[in-house]
């Protein structure tokens, strides 16, 4: 699709507005209907800001998305399971959360009607005497707004993730992790003279890889060394493993040299406030970074990007560093350094498993390895 900024007008300039106005973030004034202008642009800013999107100001395919999500509310249409184009929206994603709410497993709310919400929609309706046909329409709404919360004490998604953790065990053997070297094939992310973010990521993923083998963990790459698959291919690719958690590999770019530091990020729609143990995850990592490397810490965020958000296992995305930073730059061109942050990562998904009463300072754990 064609970028829509601020000066352009016409029909899709419109809808822009049109949304931005319905969410309460513009003032409805008629005399602007068909322009993308100066305060349209601070609307669309704090909308992508809420919603976990890059704050550019500018309308690509993520924010599209996003604003298109954004036009329903609960009640605004029926829902359901649809194999050929799954129903997306805002509507789908207050749903799941009103189901984890009252203990029905509807997955993560990401806003995709999918299987894990269609199968808890079926045992709401089986529970409360509802016609079983894993659609919310008018019955199924008015019983959803009658009943009160049955998950109390916490956050629904957040308990739930941490009982499959607690269940899994505090031992790497067994587990499956995904671990996805951003970019490669023709991409080959930021670029700084022969130093590119593909490599440099590809080389910190095989790091990876081996010190998760060595300990009886198994790795899957999403990509070889010079291949690049789409965001939605490799969360496809995830899924289809049944990991128990994906590392996403990237690193940073700006125009600013003095920009520099370590960056992590989890799923975060900006709808509510769930904890997640991608959550957890990402600010384990971004410690045991910081601790070992002295970099900056520029903390973790939620985020809606498709690796985050269409992934079912917990997820977590790095950004180790900028290259056009010379400070950062010349640690990621450094094996050694790339040797560092691969431990920290495997002692970051290993703490993440650790009861809190066995749980070492950030930056003192070790994890021996073999070889």
């Amino acid at each position: 699709m064609r970028l829509i900024r601020r000066g352009d007008t016409g029909p899709a300039a419109a809808d822009v507005r049109s949304v931005l106005v319905t969410l309460g973030l513009l003032p409805d004034r008629p005399e602007a209907a068909g322009a993308f202008d100066a305060e349209c642009e601070t609307a669309l800013r704090t909308f992508q800001q809420r919603r976990g999107l890059i704050v550019d100001g500018l309308v690509g395919p993520d924010t599209f998305r996003a604003l298109t999500a954004a036009r329903w509310r609960l009640g605004d249409r029926v829902l359901f399971r649809s194999l050929s184009a799954p129903i997306v929206g805002d509507d789908v994603a207050v749903l799941q959360q009103r189901l984890l709410e009252l203990g029905y497993d509807a997955g993560r709310p990401d806003g995709i009607f999918g299987v894990r919400t269609e199968r808890a929609l079926f045992a709401f309706q089986r529970e409360t005497g509802i016609s079983l046909d894993g659609t919310c329409g008018p019955a199924t709404l008015r019983a959803l707004h009658q009943l009160g919360r049955k998950v109390v004490g916490g956050r629904p998604q957040f308990m739930r993730e941490s009982e499959i953790l607690h269940h899994r065990g505090p031992a790497l053997l067994g587990k499956r992790i995904v671990v996805d070297p951003g970019h490669g094939g023709d991409d080959p992310g930021h670029v700084y003279n022969a130093l590119t973010e593909a490599r440099v990521v590809w080389d910190l993923a095989a790091r990876l890889e081996g010190r998760l083998g060595a300990v009886g963990v198994h790795a899957d790459l999403t990509r070889g060394p010079d291949s690049g698959p789409s965001e939605v291919q490799r969360a496809e690719f995830a899924n289809a493993t049944g990991a128990d958690l994906l590392v996403s590999l990237h690193v940073d770019a700006n125009s600013n040299p003095d920009a520099s530091g370590v960056a992590t990020y989890h799923f975060g729609s900006g709808l509510d406030d769930s904890s997640t143990v991608g959550e957890r995850l990402a600010g384990l990592v971004l410690r045991e970074i910081v601790s070992r490397t002295g970099m900056v810490n520029c903390h973790t965020h939620g985020k809606t990007w498709e690796m985050l958000r269409l992934t079912r296992m917990p997820a977590v995305q790095l950004d180790l560093g900028y290259l056009t930073s010379p400070a950062d730059r010349g640690r990621l061109a450094d094996p050694g350094f790339r040797d560092v942050v691969a431990e920290a990562l495997l002692v970051s998904i290993q703490r993440l498993y650790l009861a809190s009463d066995i749980d070492p300072p950030t930056g003192t754990m070790r994890i021996p390895v073999a070889g």
